[in-house]
């Protein structure tokens, strides 16, 4: 019986992985908030629940719905390679305004854990050029952001 399951298991076919859902203006925002959250090599808890709050709050989305957009975000930037395609796919279909709210909620990621590392404010003035967002605005969601 051991040995039959053994050999059952040693002799399974693996499960095609689940195929990344292709990414739109709002996957794009969820995956740079987790590449941002990420540049650091670090993804803390506290980077986390603000991507959570982010999605929410963006798409009006319940707590639990927040987390499995994010869960779907998480796959996708491990996947992607080019952050500016993301950012370019929300270029593309968000209006100026609401591309600065988005800067400043990847801003709010960056200070969600009380540290901000060059390389998720690289990653994030990388971003903002990609989105066409102006100095000034680009300021003032990081001076926003860092209040608390």
């Amino acid at each position: 019986m051991m040995l039959e399951r053994l050999r059952e298991f040693f002799t399974q076919k693996p499960t095609a992985p689940e195929p990344l859902p292709e990414p739109d203006a709002r996957l794009a925002l969820g995956t740079l908030l987790v590449r941002v959250a990420l540049a650091d090599g670090a993804y803390l808890f506290e980077e986390v629940e603000q991507i959570d709050r982010v999605l929410a709050r963006a798409y009006d989305l319940k707590p639990l719905e927040a987390a499995q957009m994010r869960a779907s975000c998480e796959k996708l930037a491990l996947h992607i390679e080019d952050d500016t395609d993301m950012a370019r796919r929300i270029r593309e279909a968000v209006q100026y305004d609401h591309r600065r709210d988005k800067v400043a909620a990847l801003w709010s990621v960056v200070m969600a854990d009380g540290v901000s590392d060059e390389r998720e404010e690289a990653l994030v003035e990388l971003i903002e050029t990609t989105l066409g967002i102006e100095r000034a605005d680009s300021e003032a969601a990081r001076a926003a952001a860092a209040i608390p």
